[in-house]
């Protein structure tokens, strides 16, 4: 049965986390968040033979659900989940909500992963969370679909609007109650 193993994709500010946490706390799924697995305090990445070990500890388990836009383990998470949700939103909406959430973590100091901030000095430099955003999106968006591709197992949902999920959850909602 699909929705035990669970991969939700997207460009940046998509919701991609929310939406995972949420399906988490629906369905009864653990929830790792990939940031944390990758980004240590300080912002420091973790290397990449430890982060993919990190992530291969993390879907040993029969039942998860996270986000997965990390190349670096893109493998693992597309090879052991049994759907990937796309949240294929334009960009205005995306960099919106990208920008707003970004302003907020700034203002109000709240902690992003593993002690670590984002700051004034970042939202306003090259490795700028925005700036990865407007350079990102569409060559996600064009990614994508060449991707599931290679993984002819996995269940595949696309959104392309957030009325559109939430109509999907509410039904996908109705379903998972009647079957407990």
């Amino acid at each position: 049965m699909p929705l035990q193993r669970i991969v939700v994709f997207g460009t940046t500010g998509s919701g991609k986390s929310t939406l995972a946490r949420r399906l988490g706390e629906r369905l009864g799924l653990p929830y790792f968040e990939t940031d944390a697995l990758h980004w240590n305090p300080g912002w420091v990445p973790t290397p990449e033979p430890e982060f993919r070990a990190r992530v291969e500890k993390a879907t040993r388990g029969p039942r998860w659900v996270t986000e997965g836009n990390y190349s670096a383990i893109r493998d693992i998470l597309l090879s052991r989940a049994d759907t990937a949700i796309w949240l294929d939103y334009p960009f205005p909406l995306v960099y919106t909500r990208l920008l707003r959430r970004t302003l907020s973590r700034v203002i109000d100091r709240k902690p992003v992963c593993n002690g670590n901030y984002e700051t004034w000095r970042q939202m306003f430099s090259r490795n700028s969370i925005l700036l990865w955003a407007f350079k990102s999106h569409w060559r996600k968006k064009r990614h994508y679909p060449g991707l599931w591709a290679q993984y002819p197992h996995l269940t595949v949902l696309r959104f392309t609007s957030p009325g559109e999920l939430e109509a999907w959850l509410r039904e996908s909602g109705a379903r998972a109650a009647a079957s407990r």
